[in-house]
């Protein structure tokens, strides 16, 4: 009789993963904030800022699939640990750059490869081989609203540390912050992860990537997390310079940002627990169809500071909520022996999504002088979204044993 694999503690889980998230998520979702400081002072265009944090995304979306993989075969530990050193030297040379080629490297090549190696793909690997299924989806909620409150903690002190230290100096502070995820990786050590091996999974990687691309289930989750990130991207990046050029004052922008990191933490909290009993792509389609009614009533409604507020509250509450549903499908249909990977190749779309969302809100500002090209799309973008979920099945693979065949264990 074989015995079973240790697992780790959930609440020692739930603890490190979900102050990881929050730390590697915080500080990204504020990096909006010093597009106007940085462009003013260095003489560049939006498009320049805005072409760097789209390569991040694209970055992130690229490495998370290799760090998955690795992941998956050696655990998560030596993945963010990597992860968050890279992420330190990143937001260093963010500071320091000089050039468009170097800020683009930096903000956009290094950051984008760290928050491969610190977020959500990762930590759910995690969760998926040592939580059951029964509160699987319920975990993944709880990481994700706690990676939602840094967003509520760190946009405000990101706020802050510019207004006292300078943008350059407080992007130095960040990377100092950076290193506390090292010691908090090792509460995700995994004991079957021991010495970097795994014990041996019953499919090879080219055979789980032949499995799911097959899937039209998977094609349907993947093309519908694309908006998600052209959506959250986009109002991250630029909804600061939006309403700055509508006459707001910066600080309505911060709070703006801090009441959707705030509220997201209900969303996505919400959204893991009503994955335990609802089908979790039901759930992705109203929140994708809520995102587009959302939008085209902001963009009706009289822009105020309260019209701001309301609009970040309701969105706050649609943001990241796409998260636990979408990877907690991902575990049902496929199972968890090699999620991380499955999630980075779904996640990789999700990044041409912000790479798009973001770039675009750079290009067509520039060209136009007005987004509202980027508002509309991203709300018929919304309507395509809710309606690519609906006919996702979530039932998992029945997979017959036979011969293995040649791959990558």
């Amino acid at each position: 009789m074989s015995t079973p694999p240790k697992t780790l503690p959930m609440v020692q889980i739930l603890l490190c993963g979900a102050a990881i998230v929050m730390l590697a998520m915080g500080v990204r979702h504020g990096l909006g904030l010093w597009l106007l400081p940085l462009t003013q002072e260095r003489g560049w265009t939006r498009e320049t800022f805005s072409l760097a944090i789209a390569v991040q995304n694209l970055s992130w979306g690229v490495a998370g699939i290799g760090a998955g993989m690795a992941a998956d075969k050696f655990g998560a530990l030596r993945v963010i640990v990597a992860g968050a050193l890279v992420y330190a030297a990143g937001l260093i040379g963010m500071a320091q750059a000089t050039t468009p080629l170097l800020f683009g490297a930096s903000a956009g090549v290094l950051i984008g490869v760290a928050q491969a190696g610190t977020t959500y793909a990762i930590v759910y690997g995690v969760i998926g081989r040592n939580i059951a299924a029964d509160r699987r989806s319920w975990a993944m909620g709880i990481t994700a609203a706690t990676g939602s409150f840094g967003q509520f903690l760190m946009v405000p002190t990101e706020g802050f540390l510019i207004a006292s230290l300078g943008w350059q100096q407080a992007l130095l502070a960040l990377g100092c912050v950076m290193l506390l995820i090292v010691p908090l990786a090792f509460g995700l050590r995994e004991p079957g992860f021991a010495g970097g091996a795994l014990a041996r999974r019953e499919q090879t990687i080219v055979q789980a990537l032949r499995e799911a691309f097959q899937q039209r289930s998977f094609q349907l989750l993947t093309a519908g997390y694309f908006v998600c990130g052209f959506q959250v991207v986009f109002i991250g990046i630029h909804m600061p310079s939006y309403l700055k050029d509508k006459g707001l004052s910066p600080e309505v922008a911060s709070y703006a940002l801090a009441l959707i990191g705030l509220f997201n933490v209900v969303g996505t909290y919400a959204a893991g627990v009503l994955g335990q009993t609802m089908k979790k792509t039901h759930i992705l389609s109203f929140i994708y169809f809520a995102r587009a009614l959302t939008i085209s009533v902001f963009l009706l409604a009289p822009l105020s500071p309260a019209s701001v507020y309301i609009f970040s509250a309701t969105m706050g509450t649609l943001w990241l909520s796409t998260v636990p549903p979408t990877n907690a499908a991902l575990a049902q249909i496929f199972g968890v022996a090699h999620l991380s990977m499955l999630s980075g190749f779904v996640f990789l779309s999700h990044q041409f999504g912000s790479f798009m969302g973001v770039w675009l809100g750079g290009r067509l500002y520039d060209s136009t002088g007005s987004y509202d090209l980027v508002w509309y799309l991203a709300i018929a973008l919304g309507v395509f979204a809710g309606l690519v979920n609906l006919p996702v099945k979530e039932d998992p693979i029945v997979r017959t044993r036979g011969p293995t065949e040649p791959g990558l264990a």
